[in-house]
């Protein structure tokens, strides 16, 4: 399900292990107003602005369910650069430790009280087509096992110009930021548990990432996450970023050994991938 469900808001690997250069100190909770790509403008959002409208919070403390602003039912946003972009609109990646900068830009997501070390941690930088057509740098945390598995997944999915909005590392302001139910950040590592358990959820190890989250939510009984989502729930849509059976991503995390949660039975987790099973 979404990683940071109450956020305003988841060539080949040339440089192997060698760290990302590109090591921002901060980075903003949402991704901002959106403008408009020049060269296929879309549907006009001039009326939503992200990460703003807040919800209501229930008594399970999540945002109250509402159905999807018309803004958002053809989600087509730019994406903000917030690392640097490629030039060459060819896809890059890199895989490095987690160093005290990124550490820190972590804030709560981590801690030492998470089933996993920073050593056992990778930060990746792959290359991404954004919505608007343009490539783009994202970064995850994952495990370091499973690191040149999901650079080689994110290679195919650039190569098929499969779109992601967001691909940012999820911070405390994340944590902390109370719903507005209209994020689609892919992201990977947040050391929390499993939704309804006190259980280790396979994201607090680096094990699962969930991928445009605002197209493929999480649905169970009257939940829905992210709160506006609720018109992506109609899996007969074929809009470019919504993941469907046996589809390119389906198959690509397959691959690498990754499970996806859109397949489960007592719930239905679209965004979901994993290496666990759960």
């Amino acid at each position: 399900m979404a990683v940071v469900a109450s956020a305003a808001l988841a060539a080949g690997c040339s440089s192997g292990t060698t760290p990302p250069t590109a090591d921002p100190t901060t980075t903003p909770a949402t991704s901002g107003s959106p403008t408009p790509s020049a060269t296929d403008p879309g549907p006009s959002y001039s009326n939503w602005e992200l990460g703003v409208h807040l919800l209501p919070v229930d008594a399970d403390g999540f945002g109250e369910i509402q159905p999807t602003p018309k803004a958002l039912r053809v989600r087509r946003f730019p994406t903000t650069d917030l690392l640097p972009a490629p030039t060459d609109d060819v896809f890059h990646s890199a895989i490095g430790p987690i160093t005290a900068a990124i550490r820190t830009r972590m804030g709560a997501t981590w801690s030492e009280a998470c089933p996993v070390g920073l050593e056992g941690l990778r930060y990746l930088n792959v290359t991404f087509r954004g919505f608007d057509g343009k490539a783009h740098t994202g970064e995850l945390v994952v495990a370091a096992d499973e690191a040149t598995g999901v650079v080689s997944v994110f290679k195919t999915l650039f190569a098929a110009d499969f779109p992601i909005e967001e691909m940012r590392l999820p911070t405390t302001a994340d944590l902390d930021a109370p719903p507005t139910g209209d994020g689609n950040n892919t992201a990977a590592l947040v050391c929390r548990a499993a939704r309804g358990t006190t259980t280790w959820s396979a994201h607090a190890y680096g094990l699962a990432i969930d991928v445009n989250p605002f197209l493929n939510p999480y649905a169970k009984g009257d939940l829905v996450l992210p709160e506006r989502a609720s018109a992506y729930l109609d899996r007969s849509r074929s809009q470019p970023g919504i993941i469907h059976s046996g589809d390119l991503v389906v198959r690509e995390f397959a691959r690498i050994g990754w499970s996806w949660g859109g397949s489960w039975n007592s719930l239905k987790d679209y965004q979901h991938f994993t290496a666990t099973g759960r």
